[in-house]
């Protein structure tokens, strides 16, 4: 199967700073083992779910062309997709929060290609292609789901995260890594737990970024949908997890009408959920997304929004009322009253109008940060960006003249004006001056021979978020990933059970009819005893051929295997159960 994954309108569209988080599928390295792992996993779930999950879901498979016998591959899951409108690409494992909800308003889905071992069958920590591929891909087939999914994106990406917030990104990324991976010792799953649990318990008031995350958990991941007392399954964490997607049904797990206080309500990622939300309707969520953004710094802005920016220690931008755009990473914001009256950026930044960088005012301008006041002029009701060419003059505010402008709040600029630019309004949203010096009451912050002086003009900040108003005036191929998904080199044993496993899917699948399953069976049972999924595969095809004797001999085996490892015996009789059905039918 190819490798690269097939381009198509929508992946074109992608900024290159998110393809820094792509990588190959590698199709050919999903073992036989890996594919009866999908296999069983897609049978139970479509067996289990297409009587309990939304409509959508089981519709969803055949539009998707999710194939319950074959992983998917990206070339094929992207010529499907691009019908409704969307497209996938593999990445290892857990990504940083934003670039994924970026990803999302794209309308492209982030697939972890990685699947989960057979030991961790029922669920995994780690995001894995039964996860994402079986999860959220046939689920985005119902147009209006899909529009949230894409809403929830564009908005999420915006969101400010804390300083300790990529910290624990980190940390949640390695525990999952080490969990999913074979022979990793149990003490170093316990440091790698605690280390989680000392971070989030020492995160401090809740970003918006951790908000965000937790409506995407209690919706996008595990969400039901209906009735409290009737639920149906709709989250992508439900739909691939054949152990929780039983048992968040029950009365073991609580269920809570969805609200905006989801937004408060954390979660662990490595443990089952003990409370899940219902919407009635895909409908609410998006309400309660709007309901959400109303109060987050992007649609708020003001002084607490700044203050977020700051707090994140990350790259950030802040649109003035003018739509001047200043991107940056902020260190200090001078207030009075509860207003921001100067901001103050540290290190490269760029200035720009409706997400286009002003010419001239990229971060080879302004390497060393940028500072600027906000708010109107002392004893005067009109703004500056509200004045005309008649009034500008009045004021002094004009080229070549020497000027002192005293704002609201103590902050003065003196200085001959250069020139200055406006916004398509009409409205001046920048002055520049020469010999200029910039004092707060009596602290000086701007000297002239530090240069020409540009100072953003705006009344008041309308809007605060992540990352830069254009993505081009950064370099952001900066992402480096701390620790990767963790594959093993295969022993003999291993290699050796993968084949048995390879020609009974080359029996099933007609690729070679001449193979003994009764041999297989035996060396099945002398070699690898305790594997109980291959002997499942077993019982299927000779069920199927009335093959009494071999089905005797194979149910002998797995009773064996029960006796043995009583953790697996549900999971035998599951599996039992779908052939026995299925076959019936």
């Amino acid at each position: 199967m190819p490798e690269h994954i097939e381009s198509n309108h929508i992946l074109n569209r992608l900024p290159k700073h998110l393809k820094q988080f792509i990588k190959p599928q590698n199709y050919k390295l999903y073992s036989a083992i890996d594919q009866a792992v999908w296999r069983y996993v897609m049978r139970k779930n479509v067996d289990f779910l297409s009587t309990v999950a939304h409509k959508s879901y089981v519709e969803g498979l055949k539009k998707t062309g999710i194939s319950i016998d074959h992983i998917p591959n990206m070339y094929g899951m992207n010529r499907i997709l691009k019908d409704i409108g969307w497209a996938a690409v593999a990445v290892d494992g857990f990504i940083p929060p934003n670039a994924f909800m970026e990803f999302q308003a794209y309308n492209v889905l982030v697939i972890a290609s990685d699947i989960r071992q057979l030991e961790h069958i029922e669920y995994t920590p780690a995001p894995d292609i039964i996860h994402e591929g079986a999860g959220h891909a046939p689920i985005i087939a119902n147009p209006e789901y899909a529009e949230y999914l894409r809403r929830f994106g564009e908005i999420g990406c915006k969101a400010i995260s804390s300083a300790k917030d990529y910290e624990l990104y980190e940390a949640v990324r390695h525990l999952s890594i080490i969990k999913e991976a074979p022979n990793t010792k149990e003490e170093d799953i316990a440091f790698a737990e605690k280390k989680v649990e000392e971070l989030q318990q020492n995160m401090g008031s809740p970003s918006e970024m951790a908000l965000i995350r937790n409506l995407h958990w209690w919706t996008v991941e595990y969400g039901l949908i209906g009735t409290i007392d009737n639920p149906e399954i709709y989250g992508a964490g439900l739909l691939s997890s054949i152990g929780e997607s039983a048992r968040c049904l029950t009365d073991d797990v609580k269920k809570l009408p969805y609200t905006i206080d989801a937004a408060y309500q954390d979660f662990d990622i490595t443990k089952p959920q003990p409370q899940l939300y219902v919407t009635p309707d895909f409908a609410l969520l998006s309400l309660v997304l709007e309901e959400f953004a109303n109060n987050m710094a992007l649609r708020k802005g003001g002084l607490s929004g700044i203050n977020k920016l700051i707090e994140s220690e990350a790259l950030g931008t802040v649109e003035l009322s003018t739509g001047l755009q200043i991107s940056g990473i902020f260190k200090e914001v001078i207030e009075n009253e509860g207003n921001p009256i100067y901001i103050q950026s540290a290190g490269k930044t760029a200035l720009a109008y409706r997400e286009k960088e002003l010419v001239g005012h990229g971060t080879n301008t302004h390497p060393k940060g940028f500072g600027s006041p906000i708010g109107k002029l002392k004893g005067i009701n009109l703004a500056i960006e509200d004045m005309s060419p008649r009034d500008l003059s009045a004021y002094n505010i004009y080229e070549e003249k020497q000027v002192t402008l005293e704002f609201e709040g103590g902050i003065t600029v003196s200085g001959e004006i250069i020139t200055g630019k406006r916004n398509l309004q009409g409205k001046i949203i920048l002055i520049s001056f020469s010999n200029c010096t910039v004092r707060h009451n009596e602290t000086i912050l701007f000297k002239p021979e530090w240069g020409d002086y540009d100072m953003a003009i705006g009344k008041e900040i309308v809007s605060a978020f992540a990352g830069p108003a254009d993505l081009n005036s950064f370099d952001l191929m900066t992402h480096k990933i701390s620790s990767q998904t963790i594959h093993m080199e295969k022993s003999g044993e291993r290699l050796e059970l993968e084949t048995l496993y390879q020609q009974i899917r080359d029996y099933r699948e007609g690729k070679n009819r001449t193979i003994s399953r009764t041999k297989v069976l035996e060396q099945l049972i002398e070699k690898h005893p305790n594997d109980w999924l291959l002997s499942v595969e077993l019982y299927e095809l000779a069920y199927k051929g009335d093959e009494k004797m071999l089905c005797d001999n194979i149910l002998k085996h797995l009773e064996t295997i029960k006796q043995n490892r009583p953790e697996v015996g549900r999971l035998i009789d599951d599996g039992l159960a779908i052939v026995n059905s299925k076959v019936k039918a």
